[in-house]
């Protein structure tokens, strides 16, 4: 059964974006009010990080921890063991409030990178890591989801995300293929993925067999395509709502249903609308997007 949660980013709460901050009781609150069931962690420290009292929280509101994004930095490999640390200490807390099925979500370090940042949207083949640097990601990301597994049980996916190493099809292709798929799988993205230059049904397709966690997010396409010709980076692209409301943009998301129920997905579908922090009205486009999902049947 395919379950509908949302995530912190909608309320602006996004890793390396400076800004001020609603409170972590708004956003669960108003994830409550407008009609989804579970949410996303956010990053470390916006929500309590204490079992007991992040558990009563959320249970208060009905709502199930299903996750984490924990941004990490896997092509430096003196910076594994730290970002090991960081992702078992998130997991720990995951699988004390939402359970053995919540997942943790890997993520390099978004935006972190200038040049990546900057072509966020239109890198090329050029622009990407090299063999050796290829090497040391793969096992940096095999080393962090291995011990998620031994020490927590829980599964670890892998973002593709735009702004970060992982961006493209063709680069998420290539890091599934270095990595262990028992202890590694992907979280399907639509918004990134399209943002990217990939079609979102062909990629569920392709990787039916690694994709165990969804974030639903539209694209404005006509801003994705500005954003190219301007030159903006990806906070740019953001602040200019390249990560439109659902069915606002070029996700086909019927025809996306369709795949995930195709290939038999029964995990949870995130909406993702990520903004800027202070930017529009996220309660307000949240209800829109509940609405909207209603209308195709989730």
């Amino acid at each position: 059964m395919i379950r509908v949660a949302n995530a912190p980013c909608s309320w602006g709460i996004i890793e390396n974006i400076d800004g001020e901050r609603t409170t972590y009781e708004q956003v669960i609150n108003e994830i409550q009010q407008t009609g989804y069931i579970g949410t996303e962690l956010g990053d470390w420290g916006f929500m309590p990080t204490d079992p007991l009292r992040l558990s009563a929280e959320l249970q208060k509101r009905e709502l199930t921890l299903l996750g984490s994004w924990v941004s990490v930095f896997l092509h430096d490999a003196s910076k594994h063991a730290e970002s090991e640390a960081e992702v078992v200490r998130t997991a720990r807390l995951l699988k004390a409030v939402g359970g053995e099925s919540t997942v943790i979500v890997l993520g390099n370090d978004p935006y972190g990178d200038p040049m990546r940042n900057l072509y966020s949207g239109r890198v090329t083949p050029e622009q990407g890591m090299s063999e050796a640097q290829w090497d040391v990601f793969a096992n940096g990301a095999n080393r962090i989801a291995r011990t998620v597994m031994n020490e927590t049980g829980l599964r670890t996916v892998i973002h593709h995300h735009v702004g970060t190493w992982i961006e493209t099809p063709a680069e998420t292709d290539r890091l599934l293929q270095m990595t262990d798929p028992t202890i590694l799988g992907l979280v399907f993205d639509t918004g990134h993925w399209t943002f990217a230059g990939g079609d979102a049904v062909e990629g569920i397709r392709k990787h039916a067999d690694r994709i165990w966690h969804v974030h639903f997010k539209d694209c404005d396409t006509a801003v994705a395509a500005r954003s190219r010709v301007e030159g903006w980076d990806g906070p740019t692209s953001v602040g200019h709502g390249v990560f439109c409301e659902l069915g606002k943009g070029g996700v086909d998301f019927p025809a996306v249903l369709q795949a995930l129920q195709d290939i038999q997905y029964n995990g949870w579908i995130v909406v993702e609308q990520d903004v800027l922090p202070g930017m529009g009205t996220p309660k307000d486009s949240a209800q829109r997007n509940r609405d909207y999902l209603t209308s195709i049947g989730l």
